[in-house]
């Protein structure tokens, strides 16, 4: 019993030994005051704050890692992109480059003819107003182009896309473009044409009414202003050597000259015009003979051979007034005598003025030929019976007899003339004779 009593505190005794050598370590390994003064949470190193920062960390390096992965992700779809547009990038060129290479191909084929073989004439008629677009239309509808786009493209490089003319042309189905825009603005291959007869005496308002009738003339507005103006005195020195164009309903009157004429059906008034003009000037300078005179001369150089003190302006004025006024052409003669026997005479003569019905109601041909607009109390600026001398200008458009007589007219001593019903003509030195002719007449 003693010897366990003595077991157990011996093993008591050895327990308090190894508390104080545990304490003893811990007192050596840390100051006790630091010890007492440190915070909890730096002593325990599993405290709540630290979990949070380790959590944020992982969480950091799992995010991190994702990016990583989804950059890697990125990157090879752009790169499988990239690939994908390469390849259809190549594909777009290559088609549009055949598309490019089939249309130029194309295209120069047609503005070429190369494949046009077809060499039959078709006619294309060009619309009133032509636009490059109607004209494109009715080429290709009448087979004459492929390729409406391309023509339009050439016919805008070439400046070629105005300058269209209504009409009907005949064109070849094998013609290249240039050939198809020059017959097209030309007018030789127009097949629409009329030809229209100018008679002797015939005034610009009856000329333009003809024209309009025949179906040359489509514009008849256009035609007698032209006729008005000054537009053609750069190109003829005898419309600009008229000396009182304000003075006149037309300046054109007389020079228009009586033909017979070919012109395109509803052609430009400037280009009838033209025609007329240049037809006088060819007749104007054309040599023809003259009675007394062996050699031939022309109109103009006649003005110079006779030594009248007329201009040509004032011969066309007297021999329009013959065209007007004479039966025939032996009458012209005679006519022609006293239009220039009253320009001459005395006063004192009772012949003041040349009182011709024929300028009474210029530029209309009588009384019953007047507009509505004219008015009862009419009075034309050509009239006369109460303008002293010449009229201003022609009354009508004589012919080439009638500016014969003109230069060349009979010598007689008549002042008066008149005509029967039948057209024969009595002539007066006196006007009790001229009275005598009219009663026997009536």
């Amino acid at each position: 019993m003693e010897n366990n009593n003595k077991n157990r505190h011996s093993i008591e005794a050895r327990r308090r030994q190894r508390a104080e050598n545990f304490r003893l370590n811990i007192a050596e390994g840390y100051d006790s005051e630091e010890y007492v003064d440190r915070e909890p949470e730096e002593i325990n190193s599993y405290s709540g704050q630290d979990v949070k920062e380790q959590i944020a960390r992982e969480s950091q390096k799992s995010l991190k890692k994702r990016q990583r992965a989804q950059k890697r992700e990125l990157k090879a779809r752009n790169r499988r992109n990239r690939r994908i547009f390469r390849i259809m990038w190549l594909i777009s060129i290559l088609l549009i480059g055949t598309m490019i290479a089939t249309y130029l191909v194309t295209g120069m084929n047609d503005l070429l003819a190369i494949n046009r073989t077809d060499n039959s004439k078709v006619a294309v008629t060009i619309p009133a107003n032509p636009t490059l677009e109607t004209v494109t239309a009715e080429l290709v509808k009448n087979g004459v182009i492929d390729e409406p786009d391309y023509f339009k493209m050439f016919a805008g490089l070439t400046k070629s896309a105005d300058g269209f003319a209504q009409g009907t042309y005949e064109l070849s189905k094998n013609m290249d473009y240039q050939a198809i825009l020059t017959n097209l603005q030309g007018k030789a291959s127009r097949t629409d044409t009329v030809e229209v007869t100018i008679i002797e005496g015939m005034s610009v308002l009856e000329i333009a009414d003809k024209l309009v009738e025949e179906k040359a003339l489509g514009d008849k507005d256009k035609f007698l202003e032209l006729c008005a103006s000054d537009n053609f005195d750069d190109d003829f020195d005898f419309l600009k050597a008229i000396k009182n164009p304000g003075e006149r309903y037309y300046k054109l009157e007389g020079y228009l000259y009586p033909d017979k004429y070919e012109f395109y059906q509803n052609d430009d008034p400037s280009s009838i015009i033209y025609k007329f003009l240049n037809n006088f000037e060819s007749k104007l300078y054309e040599k023809q003979s003259f009675d007394g005179y062996e050699k031939l001369y022309s109109v103009h150089k006649m003005i110079e051979k006779t030594g009248t003190s007329y201009s040509l302006d004032q011969i066309m004025t007297i021999a329009s007034i013959v065209q007007a006024e004479a039966a025939n052409k032996e009458d012209m003669y005679y006519v022609s005598s006293i239009i220039h026997n009253r320009l001459s005479a005395d006063d004192d003569m009772g012949v003041a003025t040349l009182s011709l019905d024929s300028t009474k109601y210029y530029p209309y041909r009588s009384e019953e030929s007047l507009p509505k607009t004219a008015g009862k109390n009419y009075k034309s600026r050509y009239d006369t019976y109460t303008q002293r001398g010449l009229p201003p200008g022609p009354i009508c458009n004589p012919g080439n007899e009638a500016i014969k007589a003109a230069l060349q007219p009979y010598e007689t001593t008549y002042y008066y003339f008149c005509h029967d019903k039948d057209g024969q003509a009595y002539y007066a030195s006196t006007i009790y004779e001229h009275e005598a002719n009219l009663e026997y007449i009536e």
